[in-house]
């Protein structure tokens, strides 16, 4: 029986050892199932169990695919000049290095500054996951942010035959990508929920999504098709691939409580929004300039043309890792007052 799906499980020591064994020749026979993986070879059969999904690693999948979905291409190497990059890089650099990478000709080279182009690598040793695949890619792709900052992440793909593989990585390496905050803008906007409930349905395990054709069929304008889907990405129930730069759906259980959860700032702002905590000051035409947003540990005084704020949290990150709680409460505040006066 054949059907579609999603299946999350380990591979534990028993299963990559019988994965090792395999030869050219050999016969193997894999079975994904609901709760299960099964791979069977001429040694035998061994089997991985469900688990379950950890509330970070699905945070993480939210983020990622939103931080993706704003990477460019930046440069691409065949195979053979990728693997004597990646082997000098990794040879001669502390594994702790940070470095930009960027394209000269149909080489590579690293720099000291964020020149344009460049890409920037937090950690050099976690590049490392590609060298066993190195004498087996086609070519190099790498990704980054259209305007890279000090600290920015990256993607690099190695393109295999009949596939490939990704390595995205944080601004810093003790940094996941689960607290980034990318998804929070569009988690704030009004009707995404209800959206992502439109849009959840007219998803098909299709290998790309058109961003287009989903605002044709649902009648939404694509920036809440785009905050939908970032809804339904913060569910796991949609990627992005950087190679076709496009959303792609995959079926992970989604719960609209959940989505709350895993996302204590938004929730902390509807809070203050429901409070009446947040005071917006607008100009004579109406735009947003200021809100005054009242807290148990004082006033905080936000700025909505940079979305700065005078909180400790917007001092430490500027906006680095997302708005604050006081900066989504004063635009949820902003874009109440907007809909009900239009």
């Amino acid at each position: 029986m054949f059907d579609r799906g999603t299946t999350n499980v380990d591979f534990n020591p028993p299963m990559r050892e019988a994965l090792a064994r395999v030869g050219a020749q050999d016969a193997l026979h894999l079975a994904v199932g609901t709760d299960e993986l099964t791979v069977t070879t001429l040694d035998g059969a061994v089997v991985e169990k469900k688990v379950p999904l950890p509330a970070r690693w699905l945070r993480g999948f939210a983020e990622v695919q939103v931080i993706a979905s704003r990477m460019d291409l930046r440069a691409e190497a065949t195979g053979m000049t990728a693997a004597r990059f990646l082997r000098s890089l990794l040879r001669r650099r502390s594994r702790e290095a940070n470095v930009w990478v960027v394209p000269e000709g149909r080489d590579l080279r690293v720099t000291p500054n964020p020149l344009p182009g460049a890409v920037y690598v937090a950690g050099v040793s976690r590049l490392e996951t590609l060298l066993p695949l190195l004498r087996f890619a086609k070519r190099l792709q790498m990704y980054g942010p259209a305007e890279p900052g000090d600290a920015a992440p990256s993607a690099w793909t190695l393109e295999l035959p009949g596939m490939r593989y990704t390595v995205a990585l944080s601004p810093a390496r003790w940094r996941g990508f689960s607290g980034e905050g990318a998804v929070l803008d569009d988690l704030a906007t009004a009707g995404s929920e209800a959206d992502a409930g439109l849009v959840g349905m007219l998803l098909d395990f299709e290998p790309t999504v058109e961003l287009g054709l989903l605002a044709d069929r649902s009648g939404l304008p694509i920036p809440r098709v785009r905050a939908a889907l970032t809804r339904l990405g913060a569910a796991g129930r949609v990627g992005y691939d950087l190679a076709e730069a496009a959303h792609f759906h995959r079926e992970l259980p989604y719960d609209a409580e959940l989505v709350r959860a895993l996302n204590p700032r938004l929730a902390a702002a509807h809070e203050l929004v429901a409070a009446g905590a947040v005071e917006v000051v607008r100009d004579p035409a109406g735009t947003p300039v200021t809100a005054t947003v009242r807290t148990g540990g004082g006033v905080r005084e936000v700025g909505f043309a940079d979305g700065s704020c005078t909180c400790p949290w917007w001092w430490d990150h500027r906006g680095s890792r997302g708005p604050c709680k006081h900066v989504l409460a004063a635009r949820i505040a902003a874009r109440a007052r907007t809909e009900v006066v239009r």
